[in-house]
């Protein structure tokens, strides 16, 4: 399948499911590793957000979709609850929680959800994404290994 097809593709399915949000059990890459690793610093920063929002059960929600200078980015946004669509993935690890959709997943997948402190800014990042042939300088966007 093509890169623009599948950007096109995961866009579209991106979009509708943007309100659709649920909850399902950890899943495990072929090699018995977790899809996703929070680090612990990640996890800490959920839980000052979840404090500071009164929300005990913020999520971080990582998604990719079409875009971005690389062709692909990452979009984050906090979550207090989750539907029960089955298409949405939660990770837990070190108290700190991340929902992932099942199509975004295959893009991220064995990547590790971190927070980055920077002079300019401080955010989370997906890091070490085994499935990025290339990013951008901000580290927002990547394109697929062929």
């Amino acid at each position: 399948m093509s890169a623009v097809l599948l950007r096109s593709r995961l866009r579209l399915s991106t979009l509708l499911r943007r309100h659709a949000r649920g909850l399902a059990g950890p899943s495990l890459a072929d090699s018995g590793l977790p899809d996703i690793i929070i680090t612990p610093l990640a996890a800490k920063k959920l839980a000052e957000a979840a404090a500071k929002q009164n929300a005990p059960d913020l999520m971080l929600r990582v998604a990719v979709e079409g875009g971005g200078c690389s062709g692909f980015k990452y979009v984050y946004e906090f979550e207090k609850t989750a539907s029960d669509d089955e298409e949405d993935i939660v990770f837990e690890q070190h108290g700190g929680k991340v929902v992932v959709d099942k199509e975004s997943l295959e893009f991220i997948r064995g990547s590790t959800i971190d927070f980055e402190q920077e002079l300019i800014r401080s955010a989370f990042a997906v890091v070490n994404n085994p499935n990025a042939a290339t990013g951008c300088g901000c580290g927002s966007s990547f394109d697929l290994k062929e």
